[in-house]
């Protein structure tokens, strides 16, 4: 029974998976930056774990195009900071993007946050990857970086303006 195959048709396996209102034209590495500034002292055997840093934050902005209604580049910025006491052991700078085209079944107020919660959220695991890449050809272990929240990122981010429509919108 384990030669069996599962044939689904063409057109059933478009079924099952519809058309999403979003599509990702391209991703790419806009801006890479690696530091690693102490070696090859801060490569010797060492058990102390470093003290790490991590920042992560989002941007969103609308490409004009003729032929593309919405069309918008999402940068995903990634920064890590690595140290062991007072010794600078790397310092790693990401700016990952994405080419974005969103569909008319997307209402224009849902833009933003759709942009800067989900296309993070898609494209996360691919800058991690470059991450964990450039730290071990650093001389490093990986480093691989937790899965984010970008919902909670976005909202603590966009917290008084979210509050403000709220309010505005009590009023109404």
């Amino acid at each position: 029974m384990a030669d069996e195959k599962t044939n689904i048709p063409q057109q059933q396996s478009q079924q099952i998976a519809p058309d999403m209102p979003v599509n990702i034209m391209a991703q790419y590495v806009r801006d890479l930056s690696f530091e690693n500034p102490n070696t090859p002292d801060s490569l010797r055997n060492n058990n102390a774990q470093p003290e790490m840093e991590i920042n992560i934050g989002m941007d969103a902005r609308k490409i004009p195009d003729p032929e593309i209604e919405y069309l918008y580049e999402v940068v995903l910025n990634l920064r890590a900071t690595a140290k062991r006491g007072e010794t600078n052991l790397f310092l790693v700078e990401l700016q990952y993007g994405a080419l974005v085209s969103l569909q008319k079944e997307i209402p224009e107020d849902n833009h933003h946050p759709f942009l800067l919660i989900e296309i993070p959220r898609i494209i996360f695991p691919f800058a991690r990857q470059i991450i964990s890449n450039v730290t071990t050809q650093g001389g490093y272990p990986p480093l691989m970086l937790n899965p984010v929240d970008f919902q909670a990122l976005y909202m603590e981010r966009f917290k008084d303006e979210i509050k403000a429509a709220q309010e505005e919108n009590a009023q109404n």
